[in-house]
């Protein structure tokens, strides 16, 4: 198994891997989102993985920068998608991606990784609901619960609320 960087050229296997994973209608959303974020232009950039076997990518996650609307000073990031191929699951892949991403990151100075999903699989990395309790995402959640942070360095975290804001990829109400 090899991790590596994802590119626009593995937009078609990426897609297939969100479809393969996920509900018939999810599996479009969130297959479009990762496309969409393999030719996502910002700053910091987004760093996309993808886990090959033999050649084949059977999973992929993206790393994408989000900021707070007062400062430029954070810098921060949300996971989001994060996608094996059911044929490869249950293997520790996607644990492998993530813990790449998280290694990634923490050497670029970000503050924050974020991520909006189960607390009982994310907590086992680090990630933490009362880290994200000041940072609000741009929208609504249906699972509030699912909202959640890790400090990928020492810093000081917010005391009050402050909003954050994504990369136009992750700017459809749906996604959230």
């Amino acid at each position: 198994m090899k991790i590596r960087l994802a590119t626009r050229d593995d937009a078609d296997a990426v897609r297939r891997v969100h479809l393969s994973a996920f509900p018939h209608g999810e599996g479009d959303i969130v297959s479009q989102l990762a496309v969409n974020l393999l030719s996502e232009e910002a700053a910091p950039p987004v760093i996309p993985l993808v886990a090959d076997d033999d050649d084949i990518v059977v999973a992929h996650v993206a790393f994408s920068p989000v900021r707070i609307r007062e400062t430029q000073e954070f810098i921060g990031y949300i996971l989001a998608p994060l996608a094996v191929s059911p044929g490869h699951q249950k293997r520790g892949i996607g644990s492998c991606l993530i813990k790449s991403g998280i290694e990634r990151l923490a050497v670029t100075g970000s503050d924050v990784l974020f991520v909006y999903g189960n607390p009982e699989f994310y907590g086992r990395f680090g990630f933490r609901v009362d880290l994200a309790e000041c940072y609000i995402p741009p929208y609504e959640l249906q699972y509030s619960f699912g909202w959640q942070g890790m400090a990928l360095r020492h810093f000081e975290a917010r005391r009050s609320p402050a909003g954050i804001c994504c990369v136009s990829a992750l700017s459809i109400p749906a996604l959230w």
